[in-house]
């Protein structure tokens, strides 16, 4: 991961950056992540027409009869589909917007390894595609 941000392939929204940072709960380890994840580019989630498009899709599932515990994670799943740029995550809530609404996953990451930053993290598609690559 720490490559792919040194290449500037990998970025972080706000929502994410807001629930990585705060699941740490010592104060040392919360100033690592800040001062470590203030070099990933940043980008904006949400807005009018995003927050629209999201419900449209949470009603969408819930007309299929599924429920997507985290409302948050419908706002990322629905940028990063919007965006076309995959997501790197562990939560299944984004599952059924994978299945369901073509969100776009990123499956370079190691079976069992724990994320370092968090549940959620956007990465660009040139990253997808150097991945594959090699």
């Amino acid at each position: 991961l720490a490559e792919l941000i040194d290449d500037d392939e990998a970025l972080i929204g706000d929502l994410i950056l807001t629930e990585v940072l705060q699941g740490y709960k010592s104060d040392r380890e919360f100033e690592l992540a800040r001062r470590w994840l203030e070099v990933v580019p940043l980008r904006r989630i949400g807005g009018r027409l995003l927050a629209v498009a999201a419900a449209s899709n949470y009603r969408f599932l819930r007309a299929k009869g599924i429920t997507v515990r985290e409302t948050i994670d419908v706002l990322i799943g629905t940028w990063c589909i919007v965006n076309q740029t995959p997501l790197l995550h562990s939560d299944r809530d984004f599952d059924p917007l994978e299945q369901h609404l073509g969100l776009q996953v990123w499956r370079g990451w190691p079976p069992n390894v724990r994320f370092p930053l968090g549940k959620a993290s956007a990465i660009s598609p040139a990253t997808v595609s150097r991945c594959r690559k090699g």
